[in-house]
């Protein structure tokens, strides 16, 4: 998406500053989510919250309620706010209005957190069930320019994410893909015999991975082979590996989008 990263970063700035002037002396749980809510005799137990620090009390609200695939409808959570600051309000005393003030700010700043989630495991870390969730995020990004507005102006951001929620090709991300299509994939060396084109189509991609680093050259790995977990998991940690397999998956997911444009085998 096209966009000036001097007035994107400006925008930041402000979002963060108006942020910051919410009262942020509670406990902040960080990823309170559906599925870190365990129910036991009925009664809910909560884990996964070592990431807790101090935070303002929208956030945690925010992140339950616009959770990608819990895809809540808007009168349920706006019931279930409701019923959040009516508990709330027993125990602390809470102004409605500040409350509100800040928070659907903080409810895009969930979003983006998880949409940056999203596409550093399913893009980079190549987890494509992670994937799955985007489109329920761009949705509630639509359902909130549709319905609300900002204390604060933010044009640069908020053009930017109209167009993030807008795409097609991230709208249907987690979709089937069309059948009639297959992509094989090979691992070779060209000391060897190439892949043969058995089905005389030609074309395809060639990509020379040799300057990543080679898990063969140390001592540790040298028994193994790249299906064994600690292979894998020292790969999945090496950023220039992330950065190949996203380069290489984005020139390949171009030509399949292609190719079922035109109807064409593969």
């Amino acid at each position: 998406m096209p966009f000036n990263e001097q007035a994107l970063e400006h925008d930041f700035s402000r979002l963060t500053k108006f942020l910051l002037a919410a009262d942020r002396d509670y406990f902040l749980y960080r990823d309170f989510q559906s599925r870190n809510v365990m129910l036991r005799d009925g009664q809910p137990w909560f884990l996964d919250y070592q990431g807790g620090r101090k935070g303002a009390l929208q956030y945690d609200i925010a992140s339950l309620l616009y959770d990608g695939k819990a895809d809540l409808p808007h009168a349920l959570r706006q019931e279930l706010l409701d019923y959040y600051l009516e508990c709330v309000a027993g125990l602390i005393d809470l102004k409605r209005g500040a409350f509100m003030e800040h928070y659907y700010a903080y409810v895009y700043v969930r979003i983006l957190q998880a949409l940056g989630a999203y596409g550093f495991r399913g893009f980079y870390e190549r987890k494509a069930h992670f994937l799955q969730s985007v489109p329920y995020a761009l949705k509630n990004l639509r359902w909130l320019a549709e319905n609300v507005r900002l204390p604060i102006a933010l044009p640069v951001l908020m053009e930017a994410l109209g167009a993030i929620a807008a795409s097609e090709k991230l709208r249907g991300i987690a979709a089937p893909a069309p059948s009639g299509l297959t992509v094989r994939i090979f691992s070779f060396s060209f000391h060897r015999t190439p892949p043969t084109d058995e089905e005389g189509h030609g074309g395809g991609f060639v990509f020379d991975a040799r300057s990543l680093p080679n898990p063969g050259r140390e001592e540790r790995f040298r028994a193994l082979t790249g299906r064994d977990a600690p292979v894998i998991e020292y790969l999945s940690n090496e950023p220039s590996v992330g950065e190949f397999l996203a380069h290489a998956g984005a020139m390949v997911d171009a030509s399949i989008t292609t190719y079922h444009q035109r109807g064409l085998p593969a």
